[in-house]
């Protein structure tokens, strides 16, 4: 079993209102040197299957319905848990 983390971010050539939205509170709020803030989406799951297969199933729910290709990209990290009863 293995528990996998994706975070969908927007491009770089996409604007990112949400982003823009959070760097201009953070300066209200007094904050300096921070600049180009992202939004993304975070996900969490556990999958139970050999390495090979989780790939390419993240990889088809990425592509399928937690990202859009035309305008986000995606990345995941895998952590075994080990056999879960």
């Amino acid at each position: 079993m293995y528990s996998v983390k994706v975070y969908v971010t927007y491009k770089e050539s996409v604007l990112d209102p949400q982003g823009q939205a959070v760097n201009e509170a953070i300066s209200r709020l007094g904050f300096s040197g921070v600049s180009d803030v992202r939004v993304g989406k975070y996900f969490v799951m556990n999958i139970k299957a050999t390495e090979l297969e989780i790939n390419q199933k993240v990889d088809n729910i990425c592509d399928k319905l937690l990202a859009n290709p035309n305008m986000e990209r995606y990345r995941y990290e895998l952590e075994e848990l080990g056999e879960q009863v």
